[in-house]
Order: C-alpha cells, then structure tokens, then sequence
C-alpha cells in the first residue's frame, strides 16, 4: 500500500496541492507557536548589575494559589505578579547568619527620569533608568571609567551610555524627577560594563543621602539583597539554608543565570505574555486546521471515486483502500511539515516585532530556537494530515465492490443517517447552550464562555448538514438565478444536482466568516463599550497626564489651588485572586485602580450597581460587575486577594460598579495601591472645579510646568486608557487573520478542485452549443451562490454567540458592528470563492472541446 501511495502521489500531483498547502501553512503556523512557547519557557538573559554576586535574593515574582478543579479536587496554580515585590530590610541580619555567608549587600532601586529641558531622555529599549545606592555596585560587572564615586547627597554616576545619550560628562548637572519636583543632582563620575557593552538597562548609582532625596519612602525596604559566599562553600548549598529561613518564605534565591531573572523582572512577564499568546494562537490554528483538513481530503477521496471503485472491484480490502489513502496523507504531512518549519522562523520573528511594538514583550526581546518545536510542528502536521485522511476515507473504504462502480458516477441523493443524527443533536445542543447562555445575563464570564462554545457547535453542525443546507439555500436562491437567463437556470439546476460540491465549497466560508465576526466583533464591541463607560464616567473637567507618570504629590497641590473643588492621582496596577467559571476555579488577574475616598465619586461615575462607594478605606474594595461575577462575591462579603506585588490583602466588598470596562475591575484606596507599585506614580490627576471657578485651566498650566512633560486635558484620553484592550484585541486579530488565511487558502482550493472535475461538462456543453461566455457565465453564477450561501450562512452563525457577548458586555443584546469590517469579512471571502473558480475555469475553456471530452478524470 505505501508504494502504491508514494505512486499516487507522483501520478496526481496537483490533487494534493490543497492538501499540501493547508498542511505546509499549518505546519509554519504551529511551528512559530512552539519557537514561541520554548522562547516563553526558556527566555534568560545573562546578569549585568548581579553579575558578580554569587547568589541574589529577591521577592518571588509570582504568587501561588490554592484552586478546586470541576471534579472538586485541589491543586495549586501560579499567577506572575505585575509589580517588584520588595523586601523588608532586617532580612540582611538573618541572611548574614546563615553558614558559609561571608557579606550581604542591599540593592535599593528607584526609577528616575532624567530630564533634559522638558525632555524626558530615556535609557537603553527605551526604558526609564533606574537609580541604585552606590554600595551596591560591587554586586555587578560595573567598573567607574572617569570621575569619583558619588559623595553627599547631590552628587550621581551615571553609566556612560545613558550620559551620552543625555549629552552629559562628568561635573555637568543633571536633573532627575521620582515623586516630586525635578531635583539637580551634578554628575560624579561615568560608569561602564567591565566588557564594554552598554547595559540592558540604563542606570545611575547614587549615594544612601542622594538616594533618600529620589526615593524617601523606600528606605524600610529594598529589591534584592547579593550575597557573598565565604571562599570553598558551594552555592547550591547556602542557597538551600537560605531557603529554609522563616524569614526568607516570601523571598526567592537565584543563583547562575537566574540572577538575570532577579535582575531583569520585564524578562518573566514577557515570557508569560509569550506562553499564553503561543498557546492561543496555536491551539486555534490547529482546530481550524484539523476542521479545514478533514472537508479538504475528503473532497479529494470524493473527486477519486472512480479510482475507488476501480480497486474495490478488482478485490481491493476497505482495510487496504483505508491504509492507502492513510499512507497518503502521511507522506504529504511529512513533506508539508519538513518544508513549513523553516516558512515558521520567519512568522517568528515577525510576530516577535508586532508583540514588541506593543508592550507585550521587551523591545530587545529575541526567540530561543531550537529543534524540539520544529519536531512537534512535523509530528502535528503528519498526525493531522492522518486523522483527516481516516475521516475522510472511511466511507470510501466501505463500499461494497458491488456499488462501487455505480457510486462512482451517482452523487449521493442525500446525507447518511448517522450524518443528520449528529447534525440534529450538535443543534440541540446549540440551543441549549444559547438558553443557558440567555438565563445567565448577570455571569460575564459564563456568557463569554458560552459564547466560544456555542459558535464552534454551530459552524460543526453546519459543516455535517452541509448538503441539506445547501440544497435548502438553492432553493431559496433559484427564483433568482433563473431571472438571469439560460445561465442562471445552468447555474440552479447545477447547485441542486452538487449539492456535495456546493456544501464543500461552503463550509470553509462558514468557518471563516463566522469564527472572523465573532472574535473581530467580539473586540468591537468591548473597546467600544469601554470608551463609552470612559466617556460618560469621567466626571473630572480637567486631567493632568505625563508619559512616564506623575509624581503622587501633584495632587495635593492641585487641590489646593483656588477653584479646584476635588483632586485626585489615579494609580494602575492589577489584583490576583480565584475566580470560578463553570464549576471551575483558576487563578485570575484584574485590573485595579486607586483613588482617593475624598474625591472619587467628584471625579469619576462607576456606575454604582449596589453599596456606597464613598465608604472606600484601605481596609475595603470596590468591584466591577465582571469582577463579582467572577470571584462570586457582593457587597458585604470579604474579598482575599493578592496586590500586584504578592501582598496579601483582605477587605469588605463596599460596592459593585457597572463601568469596569472602562476603567478598572478592582477599586482601592490610593495609597494603600500606590504604595505597591513597582514605579510608585500616578498614570493621571483628575480635576473637578467648583461650579463658580474661572480661570482654572490657567492655574493647572501653571502648576505643571513645575513638572516637566506634564500636559493639562479638558477629558482624559480613552485611547490611551484603553491601549491594554487595544493590544489584547490586536492579539485576537492576529489569531483571526491567521483562520482567514487558512480558510481562504481552502476557499480557493475547494473551489478550483470542484471546477477542474468538471471538464467534460464543459466540453459537452460547448459541443452542444453553449459559447465560452455562457460557461463562464454559468460558473460565475454558481460561485456568487456559493459566496452568498457561505456569507449569509456565516454571518448568520454568529449573530447567536454576538448577542451573547453583547448582553455580557451592554446588557442588551445588540453587539458593535461596523459595517465596513462586516464588508471586508465577507467581500474578501467572496471575492476568494469567486476566483477559485472562474481562474481554472478560465483555463480550460481554452482547450478545444473535442480534446477536453476525451480527457481522462
């Protein structure tokens, strides 16, 4: 059977270019997934500023937590944290007694911006640098290059890279800004990597006095502590006692190349940004690909049915015809796959560039590629090539030798039983999906989830009612057709007669219009929605905004102007805890935001559903509708979560607010979020003036220039508030533009497949008096009756999952549908039905049609 295989495929070439192509584009698409997911799970850098501490100890940059499967039993699942953890400066003494420990040096960190003028200079990647007590300079490969080391509390070095991209050299003054007005500082002295290499991430180095003026409040706490071991003791063991130190169970000890990770915390929550994109977009690709598949080779195995017939009369077994077209599907897997990883590099590093671009990455991150991806990406390919082939060729090979060769010309007059069995119970199951999905309105999460399952049911049960379907939209689409003429009656009384060839040609529409509607309208609707909940919640006339945030003190003195009626700074951050979606619990992260108790419902309108949100203290929290939903609480209960730096923290529920979308899931006090943030500023000021003020603009004007890149606004800006669900939804768009290429690569091959078989008909046409242009006509028709049949049928598919995200989102059933992406889903679908055919049609009507009627299938 395998000889007769690797035959076939010489023989019949073109017959498996479909095939060939689907699976080579699956093959590079999963295999930049795995570079991806590899990359994820194994991206390092090596230590710069921890290069030469043997061990670092630093907080743990994720947070376990204990959560129940559906079946009820426990296991422990980890979340990363967003912020730096920091650690209490008495843990020094402890590590200082633990045996084979010969010093311990504390690394406290502070972001800073440099200015130049009102210019902002930013470091290496683009990122802020960071300020370091000067002590801690020995914990790194930095070596002073010109100048002296800083003394008193005015004087800094800084690395020499970040110097000249300032304009600096030693004895210049330099203005630096954390939580207060710039302060001048003048540079000491120039520092460099012991190599020569500009540091990753730009950096200054301060003394304990200086570093009290850029950050006072950090002085109870530091980022990391680099110990030294006593000379002859293996640091895997000082590593070990230092892990069992009471002290220490919130710390982490990282020693070799982990010290990067200590180090460098943007490395961690990119590589969990990667393992969660690689996996999405990845195990998308790869349903769309085994779905696509399966309706792909089993057109193939039903455009060979002569063939079929042929060796089941000659006494081939169903065991051996299956094991042939098994063998198939194989060989081309193979080829496809061993041919589409080097096509996934590339995808690799173009994904890399556009996860970059937008924060979901560093901007200096680079792939880790190895051969384990590119072996999972060719077993993938071959074992998907191989369960569409045995789906595809059971039917084939169970016809009796005593059928076959009538099968071979007759098309099935309709669908199999066990076909319209499954067919009815995927629908039944559909709706009731959809009336669980109606009768839940209040579960944001449920409805969500329900939406993704409910249109994966229906796009299978329009995929196995295929035929049924498309005879039942022929009919409806004959009065039409038969207004065109002779070649509009060809064109029905062909649709009607294939109806196998039409649903072919169909069910890849289908998927593609209706899985691209409802992820694309999906985002719609959420981004609009949030920019409605922003519109009309901001209560603020007034909003103070800088790049890189503003100090928390510029409040405060906007409050005290004259004409300010309420002030308050706006802190960003995200909360973890455990949230339960039908019946099963995962750890999740939220957003938050904290605002001042005084000023909140002044400036802001969340929309309160239920409780009192002016009760808000550093003891209480306020959550958003979906945050409710989600960790299943109300007002009342007491809500345990983690702060965005693995704070534990326990408060009563004081309210539930309906504008979350818009602004955050969790609302906390101001202080108590600022005070775990990793940068410690405000993303914004809100501003409401009294009702009698004038010239209030004026005063902010003023106030800001004490702050160099703030800028004042009459509303805070949605897009800039909504950027985070911006580039998730981009996210989203990848994964759809990905399942349209896919489906369309199968639109244009179904289509041609369909057309080529059709050479005798053709023929016989033309021989019987039909011009080119009525056989073009003809097709043309057919192909709009395809397009309309998969648009309509597409579209119509998601209208049930849309409305069920729309009630989760609005509480109306009505979702955001720009009609000119609408157009674009389908016009471009369309317009791919339409070429797949009228190309290879175009083709063949110009061999004559005595040639073409003698031309074997």
């Amino acid at each position: 059977m395998l000889r007769i295989a690797l035959a076939t495929l010489r023989a019949r070439g073109g017959a498996f270019a479909a095939t060939f192509a689907a699976l080579l584009l699956g093959a590079a698409v999963i295999s930049a997934c795995g570079v991806l997911l590899e990359s994820g799970l194994r991206s390092t850098l090596p230590p710069e500023r921890y290069a030469k501490a043997p061990l670092i100890v630093a907080g743990r940059q994720s947070v376990d937590l204990d959560v129940k499967s559906a079946d009820g039993s426990d296991y422990r699942s980890s979340q990363s944290l967003p912020e730096r953890p920091r650690l209490d400066a008495t843990l020094a003494g402890d590590l200082a007694t633990v045996d084979g420990v010969a010093s311990v040096v504390p690394d406290r960190r502070a972001t800073v911006r440099l200015l130049d003028g009102d210019r902002a200079v930013t470091g290496a990647n683009g990122a802020v640098p960071q300020a370091h007590t000067w002590e801690s300079r020995v914990l790194g490969g930095f070596r002073l290059t010109e100048g002296h080391r800083p003394k008193g509390a005015r004087q800094v070095v800084l690395d020499a890279d970040l110097a000249d991209r300032a304009g600096l050299r030693t004895g210049d003054s330099v203005r630096l800004m954390t939580a207060s007005t710039p302060l001048t500082f003048e540079v000491a002295g120039l520092v460099s990597l012991d190599d020569g290499r500009s540091p990753r991430q730009s950096v200054l180095f301060a003394s304990g006095a200086a570093m009290e003026r850029l950050a006072p409040r950090s002085g109870a706490s530091v980022d990391a502590f680099g110990v030294f071991t006593t000379p002859g003791t293996r640091t895997s063991e000082v590593a070990s006692r230092i892990e069992r130190l009471p002290a220490g169970r919130h710390a982490a000890v990282y020693t070799g190349e982990g010290r990067g990770e200590a180090e460098f915390t943007d490395i961690a929550a990119g590589a969990a940004n990667l393992v969660e994109l690689a996996t999405a977009i990845g195990g998308n690709v790869l349903l769309v690909a085994v779905f696509v598949l399966c309706a792909t080779t089993s057109l193939a195995v039903r455009h060979r049915r002569r063939e079929m017939a042929l060796l089941r009369a000659i006494g081939t077994t169903p065991g051996q015809l299956h094991r042939m077209i098994t063998a198939e599907s194989a060989a081309t897997g193979l080829i496809a796959g061993v041919l589409g990883c080097p096509l996934g590099v590339g995808v690799v590093f173009w994904l890399s560039g556009q996860f970059a671009g937008r924060g979901l990455v560093p901007p200096d991150f680079r792939p880790v590629v190895g051969p384990l991806p590119f072996l999972a990406a060719v077993a993938a390919t071959v074992l998907t090539a191989v369960t569409a082939a045995f789906v595809a060729g059971r039917r084939a090979a169970r016809v009796r030798p005593t059928e076959a060769l009538r099968e071979a010309s007759d098309e099935p007059a309709g669908i199999g039983r066990g076909r319209l069995v499954t067919g009815g119970l995927l629908l039944a199951t559909a709706v009731a999906v959809l009336s669980l999905g109606l009768g839940s309105r209040t579960d944001f999460l449920t409805l969500v989830g329900l939406a993704n399952s409910l249109v994966l049911l229906l796009v299978i049960a329009a995929a196995v009612l295929g035929p049924l379907i498309s005879r039942a939209a022929t009919a409806l689409l004959t009065p039409l057709l038969v207004r065109t003429g002779v070649t509009g009656r060809l064109a029905a009384a062909n649709s009607r007669a294939g109806a196998a060839r039409t649903a072919a040609a169909v069910t890849p529409l289908v998927l593609a219009v209706s899985f691209a509607s409802t992820v694309v309208f999906t985002q719609t609707t959420q981004l609009s929605r949030a920019a409605d909940e922003m519109r009309s919640g901001t209560v603020a006339d007034h909003v103070l905004t800088a790049p890189a945030g503003l100090p928390p003190g510029l409040a405060a003195r906007a409050a005290e102007l004259p004409g300010v009626a309420a002030a308050t700074g706006v802190v960003r951050s995200e909360a973890i805890g455990v949230g339960s979606l039908l019946g099963e619990e995962e750890a999740v992260s939220l957003t938050a935001q904290g605002l001042r108790p005084s000023a909140l419902t002044a400036t802001v309108d969340l929309g309160t559903r239920e409780g009192d949100l002016s009760a808000l203290a550093p003891d209480t929290v306020a959550l958003s509708t979906t945050a409710a939903s989600w960790l299943g609480l109300d007002v009342g209960d007491r809500a345990r979560l983690y702060l965005g730096d693995g704070t534990p923290f326990s408060g009563e529920v004081i309210a539930v607010y309906g504008r979350g979308l818009g602004f955050a899931d969790l609302t906390f006090d101001h202080d108590l979020l600022l005070s775990h943030t990793t940068t410690g500023v405000d993303q914004s000021v809100l501003i409401r003036s009294a009702s009698d003020a004038a010239d209030t603009a004026a005063r902010l004007t003023a106030l800001a220039r004490d702050y160099p890149g703030t800028t004042v606004g009459g509303a805070l800006a949605v897009d800039a508030q909504v950027e985070e669900q911006r580039a998730l939804a981009w996210v989203n768009y990848v994964v759809v533009g990905l399942i349209i290429a896919y489906t369309a690569l199968t639109v244009v091959n179904t289509q041609a497949m369909n057309t080529v078989t059709r050479r005798r008909e053709f023929a016989l046409l033309r021989l019987t008096g039909g011009s080119r242009s009525q056989v073009r006509g003809m097709v043309r028709r057919e192909s709009l009756t395809v397009a309309a049949v998969g648009g309509g049928l597409g579209t119509l598919l998601s209208v049930p999952p849309l409305a069920l995200v729309a009630l989760a989102l609005t509480g109306g059933p009505w979702p955001t549908v720009p009609v000119t992406g609408w157009l674009a889903i389908v016009g471009s679908t369309a317009l791919l039905a339409v070429a797949g055919a009228m190309v290879p049609t175009r083709l063949m009507l110009r061999v004559r049609p005595v040639d073409a009627i003698g031309t074997k299938e």
